[in-house]
């Protein structure tokens, strides 16, 4: 049911949620994970209304990833000690990059043949690579924030086009979050690298 601004209330939650969770996890919260998992079962929803299937199916991942990333935070360091941040190894960066671009394509190929999808390449392509910042956040490395500050300027413009007002803004202010985030993980890691 939409109100007079053309705004959903399970979608004015679903950002709420979101904003909160994730600005948990810029502050290394385990309750991060838990509001992810219920944002990303809403947004499930919302998207599948807009016809943006990759993003829906993009939502029953974070929640995979989203249970990942609870468990790998609290249990995932050494002797299975919480996770602390670090540098991704260069190693993962061609195979993550082979990665986005391969499924973008498969991906958009199919959304445009087989279903009435709206932006079919771009709801791909940042379904894959907001699955790769994903499993970056739930590893831990720095350098996830710079790919979600990119993939949310992609989406907003998305969520313009499709007319998903409070899910812009909330992308509009991940932006943000996604610079606080990488600003306090790597004070963090500096800190702990100095103090080692």
């Amino acid at each position: 049911m939409e109100n007079w601004l053309g705004m959903s209330g399970l979608e004015i939650v679903a950002a709420v949620i979101s904003i909160m969770g994730i600005w948990l996890g810029t502050r290394q919260s385990l309750w991060s994970w838990p509001l992810a998992i219920v944002a990303s079962g809403l947004y499930a929803v919302v998207f599948f209304d807009v016809r943006l299937y990759a993003d829906m199916v993009l939502q029953v991942f974070f929640m995979t990833l989203s249970g990942y990333g609870w468990y790998a935070w609290r249990f995932g360091g050494k002797a299975q000690t919480p996770l602390l941040p670090s540098w991704m190894p260069s190693r993962f960066w061609p195979w993550l990059v082979g990665i986005a671009v391969v499924t973008t394509g498969l991906a958009g190929y199919l959304l445009r043949r087989f279903t009435d999808a709206d932006l079919p390449y771009f709801d791909a392509g940042t379904t894959a690579v907001s699955l790769i910042a994903q499993w970056m956040l739930a590893r831990k490395y720095l350098e996830n924030w710079l790919v979600w500050l990119g993939v949310d300027v992609v989406y907003v413009g998305v969520y313009y086009y499709k007319g998903l007002y409070p899910t812009l803004v909330l992308y509009a202010l991940l932006i943000g979050l996604a610079w606080f985030g990488y600003r306090s993980w790597r004070k963090a890691l500096v800190h702990r690298t100095v103090n080692a």
